[in-house]
């Protein structure tokens, strides 16, 4: 089946005040929907047709060369975009519990060392791109970014860090310009209080399988 934009599971106005329903609706209808219809051209009639997005990003150097940098740019924005919508919701925030919050001790010295650390590699990224909580291959946990549409399931073409990505946050402008200008760091201190851990430590524990 061709890669569909998936429905938000919430309505575009529930992050309020921290995303507004302008942002989210042109982000999920205009932006992802661009990165879905592309991406399934992308991959129409190569060996990737009809494979989910996440073993076509997996897979994305063996793309035939003369649509690897659309399938890159599309179906890893596809892929980033279908996992953030998932990883916020209204109410959210807080810190994990269980595993994950054990993990992220064990790996990256803390919540509130982890929490410094990803909000930095999300400030300190320049141009567009995203900051990542991964599932590294070792089954720790480590904290990277990627440029572009990038994702750490590309492996090491995209980041130091590959893994399975549990947590992103998307910085490029069209997810926060309208409500925070060129105030990213705002943007993301905001972002904490929609996490949605509960999906995060599923993410985790999917994983970790």
């Amino acid at each position: 089946m061709p890669f569909e934009l998936p429905k938000l599971p919430y309505a575009y106005d529930a992050l309020e005040p921290y995303i507004d329903a302008r942002t989210m609706e042109i982000h999920h209808t205009k932006h992802h929907q661009a990165y879905v219809d592309k991406a399934n051209i992308a991959v129409k009639d190569t060996a990737f047709d009809g494979r989910s997005v996440e073993e076509v990003i997996q897979n994305i150097d063996k793309l035939p060369q003369d649509r690897h940098s659309m399938a890159r740019n599309n179906a890893g924005g596809h892929a980033n975009h279908s996992l953030f919508w998932k990883l916020m919701k209204k109410g959210g925030g807080g810190a994990p519990t269980g595993d994950l919050v054990k993990a992220i001790d064990q790996h990256l010295g803390g919540f509130e060392k982890f929490k410094e650390e990803f909000s930095q590699a999300a400030i300190n990224r320049f141009g567009s791109g995203w900051a990542w909580l991964v599932v590294n291959h070792q089954g720790g946990l480590t904290v990277t970014s990627t440029a572009n549409q990038d994702n750490p399931l590309m492996g090491t073409t995209a980041t130091t860090s590959p893994g399975t990505p549990i947590l992103g946050l998307d910085v490029w402008e069209h997810a926060y310009y309208l409500k925070y200008q060129n105030k990213r760091p705002d943007y993301v201190a905001a972002f904490w209080n929609l996490v949605n851990w509960d999906q995060v430590a599923e993410n985790y524990r999917n994983a970790r399988k």
